[in-house]
């Protein structure tokens, strides 16, 4: 029987709550939670992804899956207020000092599975109808090659400042197309940042996702 994303995802959680599962608690194997839960393992899988991509969980290569500590109240109050205080400009130079050292830690750390998830990304990208679908792919994107760093205080920063990008920049922005342009440049930038990770080339994806985020910055704001 197929189970939609959103019951997966309820159903995991659900799991999670009546297990009693504390933070930094590992939660059972893949096959056991296969069982227990009643999915396929591409149902489960789906649904890890979505609870890691909510900060809920983490995963470590070779270890398993844990419970992540739960987010304060402050956490989530001060993105707002960070969002008052920064220009379109101010968002991409913090990205441009970031994203690209995420991305070489990628290239030394990523593991086949990683590489996977960042092509996958990088197809989905190309094949968006709609400029809100491309954005939410190259989200996915950019999330996948943080998530190849296997550091999940990487993940985590590069997830909180997405947050306060996506508030701060997107809303000044205005698409003159109803989805982006087969020529769009971020295609093939995204594809050789990829190349890089897989190649485990860690200063090639250093460079490839500083041009990447360099040319985003002039394409919709001007240099920086």
């Amino acid at each position: 029987m197929h189970i939609s994303r959103e019951a997966s995802v309820d159903s995991l959680k659900a799991f999670i709550d009546a297990g009693g599962y504390a933070p930094g608690d590992r939660l059972p194997a893949e096959r056991d939670l296969i069982g227990a839960l009643g999915m396929t393992r591409t149902t489960l899988r789906r649904a890890l992804e979505a609870l890691e991509h909510e900060g809920l969980i983490w995963r470590h290569v070779g270890k398993g899956t844990f419970l992540a500590e739960p987010k304060s109240a402050r956490d989530v109050l001060e993105l707002p207020d960070i969002g008052h205080h920064l220009t379109p400009v101010k968002v991409m130079r913090a990205r441009l000092s970031i994203e690209p050292a995420i991305a070489r830690e990628a290239a030394v750390n990523a593991s086949g599975r990683a590489v996977a998830q960042i092509m996958q990304a990088v197809e989905s990208c190309e094949q968006a109808e709609t400029w809100a679908e491309y954005e939410a792919h190259d989200d996915a994107f950019h999330h996948a090659v943080a998530v190849a760093s296997d550091n999940l205080l990487l993940v985590t920063l590069y997830d909180q400042m997405n947050k306060v990008q996506r508030n701060v920049a997107w809303r000044r922005v205005v698409r003159e197309s109803i989805r982006p342009p087969r020529s769009h440049t971020s295609f093939e930038e995204h594809r050789k940042i990829a190349a890089a990770v897989e190649a485990r080339d860690p200063m090639g994806a250093h460079d490839a996702m500083r041009r990447h985020i360099g040319s985003v910055s002039a394409r919709l704001f001007g240099e920086i």
